[in-house]
């Protein structure tokens, strides 16, 4: 399925590379930002040095710029690129279905070919346009900051590392849950646009026989389908934020109550050898 999706790429490959690349210059710069504030402060102001406050605030400034304008460029062409893809794959898709035989057609009804031809394909675009950017930015994130971690601190390192496996098992949990709700969803798809279908065609015959509030019914009924699934998908997909911030704030805590005990230990140190002797 890859491979007959990436067939609709053609010429909007170079623009996925440009994004990929763009997305780990952004990264990359990202990380650069707070070593150059460290920078600042411990070879700038903690030492009065107004030189090297300088030289470090205007990489600072270079550093910021670039990452700005490596994320507008690749948000800009990774727009350009996943539309341009999704117009190539609904033209191919078209084409495929006009070469259907007649027990092919049989097969699909109208509905299900219009929802495949829009709905769908939009679908797919968003998530190409994630992919080549958010699917790159983050572990590219993620393997620069552990390198940066692991080089200032390695037992810091270690707590975010440990968190890591955790993390990835909780929301591949709420994938496993999301998946088949959403899967239920675009099956429910079908059913409103044939519902759409039908009234449209037969307006007349339903104005004729007073079918009006039934069919209403069973649209409403439909539609309630697709938001109740909707929502019940969204509420699950909330969670991801929570756990994230959870794990975040926790290591800050377990970093924090780390040299919290160390900064206690050598209190005791100290005041243990000042303590005078009693004879």
């Amino acid at each position: 399925m890859i491979k007959t999706l990436m067939g609709s790429l053609r010429e909007y490959k170079k623009g996925s590379l440009a994004t990929i690349f763009l997305s780990v210059l952004e990264a990359a710069f990202e990380i650069l930002i707070p070593l150059c504030m460290a920078k600042v402060i411990d070879c700038g102001v903690d030492a009065g040095n107004m030189n090297a406050v300088w030289k470090y605030g205007i990489i600072l400034l270079a550093c910021a710029l670039f990452q700005l304008l490596t994320g507008v460029l690749a948000a800009h062409v990774s727009a350009r690129t996943s539309v341009g893809f999704s117009a190539n794959l609904r033209q191919d898709m078209f084409d495929n279905v006009q070469t259907f035989s007649f027990s092919n057609i049989d097969k699909f009804s109208t509905a299900s070919i219009v929802t495949r031809l829009t709905t769908d394909v939009t679908n797919i675009q968003n998530a190409y346009q994630m992919l080549i950017r958010m699917a790159i930015r983050g572990p590219v994130m993620l393997i620069f900051s552990m390198i940066v971690t692991f080089r200032i601190n390695s037992a810091i390192a270690l707590i975010f590392l440990a968190v890591i496996p955790v993390m990835t098992a909780l929301l591949l949990l709420i994938i496993k849950k999301v998946n088949p709700i959403f899967g239920r969803v675009f099956r429910t798809y079908d059913e409103l646009n044939n519902v759409v279908q039908e009234n449209v065609r037969g307006i007349r015959v339903v104005k004729s026989f007073d079918r009006e509030e039934y069919e209403t019914a069973k649209f409403k009924e439909i539609s309630a389908r697709i938001y109740n699934d909707f929502a019940k998908g969204e509420r699950l997909l909330a969670f991801n934020s929570p756990i994230m911030q959870f794990f975040m704030y926790g290591c800050k805590v377990i970093i924090y109550q780390r040299f919290l005990w160390l900064l206690y230990f050598i209190h005791f140190l100290i005041s243990f050898r000042l303590q005078p002797c009693v004879s």
